[in-house]
């Protein structure tokens, strides 16, 4: 019996460490996405995360949510900078999230700022 359920915890185990694996090493896509920064903040109540939002059209209806990882300080810097600016964010998007990483599948690599084709200045 003792073997049977250490078999069971073991597979339950080796299950859940190629799930993350998977999740982390396995992009879904890669791309880049523009807009002005509307959001970013550290959000959570046991475990934070950083979270934020670019408006991609004029009127505000599209919007793009996305996540930061922790480790990501440079990013995290810039996006705290660039606060209401135009910017241009490269990502990764993944085939789901894990609740310490954030709550969407979209994860922020790089941020430069970039000019805005509504508002020339």
């Amino acid at each position: 019996m003792k073997k049977l359920l250490g078999i069971i915890i073991g597979g339950i185990l080796a299950i859940a460490i190629l799930w993350y694996a998977f999740l982390y090493f396995v992009p879904y896509s890669e791309g880049t996405r523009a807009g002005e920064l509307i959001k970013f903040s550290n959000k959570g109540v046991i475990i934070k995360t950083w979270e934020g939002e670019i408006s991609q059209g004029i009127s505000g209806a599209q919007i793009f949510s996305f996540s930061v990882l922790d480790q990501e300080e440079e990013v995290i810097a810039n996006l705290k900078d660039f606060q209401g600016e135009y910017v241009e964010l490269t990502y990764i998007e993944r085939f789901g999230t894990i609740f310490f990483w954030g709550d969407s599948k979209y994860f922020i690599t790089d941020v430069k700022l970039s000019e805005s084709p509504h508002f020339r200045r």
